[in-house]
């Protein structure tokens, strides 16, 4: 398992994945795969030298349709389930409860007392 408290994973959630991933195709040189993520469309894997470097995505929460374009940056934690109670009792707000994500792992958006959305996710074990 990735060490908990590790940034492990970006994904860029907008309204326009062609128009996005050119750019940055173009910027840093990166390819990309689409895979079906079944009832949210598509989801983009950037790619350089064949290995994924981030992801890209449609919003699809009401969170995430209400903001323009957004880098989302996941945080590895041991038990996701456990870190929302304590983000509330720190004086956070949990965005997006816990939900699994088959094949991905368990994961929860989250702001911290100034706002600030991070994504925490308890990976699938990696064989």
């Amino acid at each position: 398992m990735i060490e908990h408290g590790t940034f492990f994973w970006n994904q860029l959630v907008t309204t326009d994945q062609k128009k996005s991933g050119d750019f940055y195709c173009e910027l840093f040189g990166w390819s990309r795969r689409e895979v079906d993520a079944g009832p949210f469309g598509s989801y983009t894997l950037f790619q350089h030298d064949g290995k994924d470097v981030g992801g890209m995505m449609n919003p699809t929460t009401d969170y995430s349709r209400s903001r323009p374009s957004w880098w989302q940056a996941f945080i590895a934690v041991a038990d996701v389930d456990a870190c929302a109670v304590r983000i509330m009792q720190l004086g956070g707000a949990v965005i997006e409860p816990p939900h699994d994500i088959p094949g991905v792992g368990r994961a929860c958006l989250l702001a911290d007392p100034m706002g600030a959305p991070v994504c925490l996710m308890t990976p699938v074990a990696q064989e």
